[in-house]
């Protein structure tokens, strides 16, 4: 395993995490290219998220380890696999209600940059951050709400603005939490057109319930169950998978 961390983003080795006696994720090993799209999905229960915070180090590895852009980072805390380009969105959205939609975006634009040690320092002052703030309002078509307090937005608005968030800190490796939960379709196709829309020096690899959005956008889909990968393949042989089809899609 060790050879292949070098050469692709993400590389789990035979990750597992128990809380007591359960086994949440069971050995999980796979490997995710550079600009490659990958879909987890599976079950309520499957382990996705609990996945999801192995790699963000939310969670400590029970067993296995974890490689990030060639590193092992299984030691890491979260801000310092942050540090190195992974960013994320969460199920729940998490913005500061109260602030613009600006403010949010250049909180996180600021996070990762020397100028969050030295908040005394007027933020006009600093163009490389309201530059980048502004590109990535525009990316997620979010220009317009700039200064609209963000709890005066749509849900969907709202998923909008979580994904510029996670795309302020200019990150090399995106995970995206079941980004279209509780949208309408309208909301969930302009979010698909969004994330197809982001270039392929950014890898991305997203948990979704809705297949449509999945397999749409995913180049492979690793299925979950009970923690465990028990599929792993390209959308259209995973669509046809007997075994994915009995346990996730319900037939039979």
């Amino acid at each position: 395993m060790q050879g292949r961390a070098d050469v692709a983003v993400l590389v789990l080795d035979q990750v597992s995490r128990d809380f007591g006696g359960l086994r949440a994720v069971d050995r999980v090993s796979l490997q995710v290219a550079r600009g490659e799209r990958r879909a987890i999905i599976g079950p309520n229960g499957a382990g996705k998220t609990t996945l999801f915070n192995l790699i963000t180090g939310e969670l400590a590895v029970t067993s296995g380890r974890v490689f990030l852009f060639g590193q092992d980072v299984t030691a890491l805390p979260t801000q310092r696999r942050a540090a190195l380009g992974l960013g994320r969105t969460y199920q729940i959205t998490r913005i500061f209600p109260t602030f613009t939609v600006r403010e949010n975006v250049l909180l996180a634009a600021m996070g990762l940059q020397p100028i969050k040690f030295a908040l005394h320092r007027p933020l006009l002052s600093n163009g490389p951050i309201w530059r980048r703030t502004d590109e990535v309002l525009e990316r997620v078509g979010l220009t317009h709400r700039a200064e609209t307090p963000a709890r005066a937005l749509s849900h969907g608005e709202q998923r909008q603005l979580e994904l510029a968030i996670a795309l302020a800190g200019d990150p090399r490796l995106l995970l995206l939490d079941e980004p279209g939960a509780g949208l309408s379709p309208v909301e969930r196709q302009l979010l698909y057109a969004l994330i197809q829309s982001l270039p392929r020096t950014l890898t991305v690899i997203l948990i979704e319930h809705d297949m449509d959005l999945a397999l749409g956008l995913a180049d492979r889909v690793t299925c979950l169950h009970y923690g465990r990968v028990i599929a792993e393949d390209t959308p259209d042989c995973i669509s046809k998978n007997e075994m994915v089809q009995q346990i996730y899609l319900g037939s039979g």
